[in-house]
């Protein structure tokens, strides 16, 4: 069967772009989504903010494949909202789907990687997450909180064998993009002029989960075309 990952939000975008890089260097693909995720090996439909639902599923991957060796959390959404209008709905979905969702997967991969001393983690966080944006405070807010979550569990995992990053990408060419990221005046503000790919996103998330023996840990890597610097 060979190394085994999960990937959480795998249906479509940056999720389903690590599916594939992650099946070329070879490992057997679990997709976690509300819809069926086709580009891996195996998918299953879990809402991430339902904890138990999350355990479960990983329990089953180990049950039936066997260890879980990698896990993406790149489940998540992206919406454009002025802060006077943002209410506790949008707040609480947004936390259920990009803070409880990370949380719940990275702590169902950690119960089971601690005990045998190896594994590795990305999560997906976001350049708004280092910056900020207009009219998006609770998706950079929620992003950020990835980043702090990464850092703080690498810290307390690393020591047992697990490694834990976060890729964070900039304006990314997926179907999230609004129409104001399109419009040429924003990317010609970009230092590479142009959008970032998902295969470029799943590129880097395949290179800090595959290499055993480099020493990336807690950090957060930000391919973001030049929109942070």
């Amino acid at each position: 069967m060979g190394r085994i990952a999960i990937i959480t939000g795998a249906a479509s975008g940056i999720g389903a772009a690590c599916a594939q890089v992650l099946t070329g260097i070879g490992f057997t693909v679990v997709g976690l989504d509300l819809r069926q995720a086709g580009a891996c090996a195996r998918s299953m439909v879990v809402d991430v903010s339902d904890a138990q639902a999350v355990d479960a599923a990983f329990a089953a991957v180990e049950r039936e494949l066997g260890p879980i060796d990698a896990v993406v959390t790149a489940a998540g959404y992206y919406e454009r909202i002025d802060i006077l209008d943002l209410d506790e709905a949008a707040v609480d979905r947004m936390v259920a789907v990009v803070i409880d969702g990370t949380a719940n997967a990275c702590r169902s991969a950690l119960r089971r990687m601690l005990s045998r001393g190896r594994g590795s983690i990305c999560t997906i966080g976001s350049e708004l997450g280092l910056c900020g944006d207009a009219d998006a405070a609770h998706y950079a807010a929620c992003k950020g909180a990835v980043h702090a979550m990464t850092k703080t569990i690498a810290r307390e995992a690393a020591p047992m064998g697990v490694r834990v990053n976060c890729v964070a990408p900039g304006p990314t060419d997926t179907p999230l993009m609004t129409a104001e990221m399109r419009d040429p005046s924003y990317i010609a503000s970009l230092i590479l002029q142009r959008l970032v790919e998902p295969r470029e996103i799943a590129a880097m998330v395949g290179f800090v989960l595959d290499a055993d023996d480099h020493n990336l840990v807690g950090q957060i890597i930000s391919p973001n075309a030049g929109a942070v610097v």
